[in-house]
């Protein structure tokens, strides 16, 4: 039997494919719903633990946004940069509201931890976060990914923002809500 040897690279490359795949992991295979489709209707659990359902919010524009983990740091960025331009999204007719897949008794925590006062919705059957095309994997856990939808006060999806970068996040959703506000 013939040894066969690869460069140090090809295997550092190959192992870092591997990895990659691992981390990102293959998620839920549901189809994430696309701009100009009516959005999924939910009811979820907030923090408070009050039943909050999406049709509650008609009338108003809604940013869903899906984040992996209550008290990480990137998912701490985004929620503080919410929390931050509130009033703005408030003038705007807009409300915020995060969904993961975390307990209701850990978004109490981070709300409090945070000063956070916007809904965070509880998602441990993962149902809400799948029919969103949300559904990820990381190292075998199941969590959302880090998506957003724009949804008009009528219930339609008119933006989706995937793999967010939660650092301008809440800057790049006010520059839409203000470009279809001036429609």
């Amino acid at each position: 039997m013939k040894l066969i040897r690869l460069p140090f690279f090809s295997i550092l490359a190959v192992s870092a494919a591997f990895l990659v795949f691992a981390i990102r992991g293959r998620g839920d295979t549901t189809a994430m719903p696309q701009v100009g489709q009516t959005a999924p209707e939910f009811t979820l659990p907030s923090q408070s633990g009050t039943e909050v359902s999406l049709d509650s919010f008609r009338g108003k524009w809604v940013v869903l946004y899906f984040y992996p983990k209550d008290m990480t740091t990137g998912c701490t960025i985004e929620a503080h940069n919410f929390q931050a331009d509130l009033d703005k999204y408030q003038q705007l007719n807009a409300v915020v509201v995060g969904v993961s897949v975390d307990s209701t008794s850990s978004h109490q925590q981070f709300c409090a931890k945070e000063g956070l006062s916007f809904r965070l919705l509880s998602d441990q059957d993962k149902k809400v976060v799948a029919e969103y095309g949300s559904l990820g994997n990381y190292m075998g856990l199941k969590i959302a990914n880090r998506n957003t939808f724009l949804i008009d006060p009528q219930g339609k999806i008119v933006k989706v923002w995937t793999k967010v970068d939660p650092s301008h996040h809440s800057t790049e959703v006010l520059a839409a809500l203000n470009g279809f506000e001036k429609k």
